[in-house]
């Protein structure tokens, strides 16, 4: 090829001097016309519908994986939304539990600061009548005792026994006088 275009100039040279390249050929302007237009043809029918189809195909992928993302970007939305929902669902819950938990505390506590106070009032009845109780045994054994304690110093200063009549008589108005000594 280097020994061909060096050859050109020699060869133009000898044919007449120079070519005008503006100088119109119909045979080589006619064949370039009918091969463009073959191979336009050629690359029409062979060759553009396989890259059409692969582009159509290359859009049809993408077109169905941007749906996809969006789909699943409306899913999670949609699952975020219910999530959040169930959340303060839950939370709701959570505080109803816990009012009610409070509440129920609250009445248990009534309930046994209740019983408390109804035991301590029924022990303090019972001790107050059994401290009655212990004071009128109490008051009747020195009774008892004082009568006997009289009847002896009777019996000694009188010389002879007391009767039982003697003594019931006597306990009855030492009694008597007991009572009117507290009052």
């Amino acid at each position: 090829m280097t020994n061909a275009l060096t050859l050109l100039p020699v060869t133009l040279a000898a044919e007449g001097g120079a070519v005008n390249p503006l100088a119109f050929k119909l045979l080589s302007y006619g064949t370039a016309i009918v091969v463009t237009l073959g191979l336009f043809l050629l690359l029409s029918k062979l060759v553009w519908p396989r890259i059409i189809a692969g582009l159509d195909e290359r859009y049809a992928k993408i077109k169905s994986e941007i749906d996809a993302a969006e789909k699943a970007r409306h899913e999670a939305q949609s699952a975020q939304k219910k999530f959040e929902e169930k959340l303060q669902q839950a939370q709701a819950e959570a505080t109803a539990t816990i009012a009610a938990a409070q509440a129920t505390a609250r009445k248990v506590a009534d309930e046994l600061r209740a019983k408390n106070d109804a035991e301590l009032s029924e022990m303090k009845a019972r001790a107050i009548a059994d401290i009655e109780s212990a004071k009128q045994s109490a008051v009747k054994e020195i009774n008892d005792h004082a009568v006997a304690l009289a009847t002896t110093m009777a019996s000694k200063i009188l010389r002879r026994e007391v009767g039982a009549g003697d003594q019931s008589r006597l306990v009855s108005e030492s009694l008597a006088e007991l009572s009117r000594a507290r009052n």
